[in-house]
């Protein structure tokens, strides 16, 4: 009796299982045809491309970026700043060494200044010595001239290598220091 009653409840099962099964996947099937027919997908029209439209080279009489001319121009402008540098830097390899030029400018104080025969000249110290400085004198160890000297401060022209190695003017002060006792 039992296992009578047990296939019984398991034919009774399978047999519900397959009514509910057919008719709801009819159900399901015919609900998204429906909404298949109804839905409209809205898409934008692409717009139509632009027609190209060819110019003509205009500057035929300019030189070609790719020329070798344009190469050998740009060849010689570097050189020529190079000869420029080299100008700034041969004057001051060949000329002999003033003492206060192997004292780099920050050891180098300005602490005063007075007017000599007319000219002015500026009180540096370096240490404990006190040199006396006239315009067109060198001081520093980047090739510095003095350029000018007020009562407060001494101008100085140097000429030292830039980040590319090009030699160039720098102009430099020193101001007029206070001593401390």
């Amino acid at each position: 009796m039992k296992a009578m009653n047990s296939s019984f409840m398991a034919l009774a099962v399978a047999l519900a299982l397959t009514a509910c099964s057919s008719s709801s996947t009819d159900d399901v099937q015919q609900w998204m045809e429906q909404q298949k027919n109804q839905t409209f997908p809205k898409v934008k029209p692409l717009a139509e491309p632009k027609q190209f439209k060819p110019e003509n080279y205009s500057q035929v009489t300019e030189l070609d970026p790719f020329s070798l001319k344009k190469l050998a121009m740009a060849l010689k402008k570097d050189s020529v700043q190079a000869s420029l540098s080299g100008a700034l830097l041969a004057p001051e390899l060949a000329r002999r060494k003033e003492p206060l030029e192997e004292f780099p400018l920050d050891s180098i104080a300005m602490v005063g200044s007075l007017v000599r025969d007319g000219q002015p000249v500026a009180l540096v110290t370096v240490g404990k010595l006190l040199y006396q400085v006239r315009p067109g004198e060198h001081l520093g160890q980047n090739y510095g001239r003095v350029t000018k000297i007020a009562e407060t401060e001494l101008a100085l022209r140097e000429i030292v290598q830039d980040a590319t190695g090009e030699w160039v003017e720098r102009m430099t002060t020193l101001q007029l220091q206070e001593r401390l006792k």
